[in-house]
């Protein structure tokens, strides 16, 4: 059973589904509380952030190597341990990955970054968690298409991710979607005919105050994964590391 704090049971996780999105996609508001967020917001190493041309991240343990290999001589640390990965590893769609959650991999968005559509790939068990931390921000998802005369027919949803919630992503969401971020300095047009969780969110009544519109602030992610290829040996060196 999940943390008492949270609300939520394995049991009634399928009142979390987003329903109007690809099937195996939850969402869950509040899965931290505002206490937690803080916490964990003070404890992100400053001295570990990589600059990209959209973003920063850090990764922990450690990045991957090029051959998509988990090099680190220790685990995550406990302050995302607890209580992050020990909630989400409760709800049990982490039962049958190989090591549960070894990699945190995290993203830093100000306004009016974002990310190219993309998909996690095969280096990964096929099941991303993800908490929000900071603002709100719109996740892309689209459907892969096999040629360019598909681009034009495939189905696409947006999902509000909230500060504090947390998003999962597994079975044919993970292998049969991309997803992105749009380069914005404000989500606009939100409401139950455009957000597929819209139902699910934890202050609706805020956007629809806002005349469904989201100014965006600096938002972390954490994104929790098992990467399925893991070496403990920290001096072989398996090529060079990937961001």
């Amino acid at each position: 059973m999940i943390m008492a704090e949270t609300g939520v049971a394995t049991s009634s996780l399928e009142g979390h589904r987003i329903k109007d999105a690809p099937a195996s996609m939850y969402y869950i508001p509040d899965f931290i509380s505002a206490e937690e967020e803080a916490f964990i917001l003070s404890k992100i190493p400053a001295n570990r952030w990589i600059s990209l041309s959209h973003r920063r991240l850090q990764a922990l343990p450690a990045r991957l190597t090029a051959s998509n290999v988990l090099v680190a001589s220790a685990g995550l640390p406990t302050w995302l341990a607890k209580p992050a990965v020990e909630r989400i590893e409760a709800l049990g769609l982490l039962a049958t990955a190989p090591h549960g959650i070894n990699h945190c991999l995290i993203n830093e968005y100000e306004p009016g970054q974002g990310i190219m559509p993309h998909e996690d790939g095969a280096a990964y068990h096929p099941v991303v968690a993800t908490v929000s931390l900071g603002g709100s921000i719109v996740l892309d998802v689209v459907e892969k298409t096999r040629n360019e005369r598909e681009k034009d027919e495939r189905q696409a949803w947006r999902i509000l991710q909230e500060p504090r919630s947390l998003l999962i992503t597994t079975g044919s969401a993970y292998t049969d979607t991309l997803h992105g971020i749009a380069e914005v300095k404000e989500d606009v047009d939100l409401d139950e005919t455009t957000v597929a969780n819209w139902m699910l969110l934890g202050d609706r009544e805020s956007i629809t105050a806002s005349a469904g519109r989201n100014e965006r602030t600096t938002r972390i992610s954490l994104t929790f994964r098992d990467v399925l290829k893991e070496s403990k040996v920290g001096s072989k060196i398996f090529g060079k590391t990937k961001t």
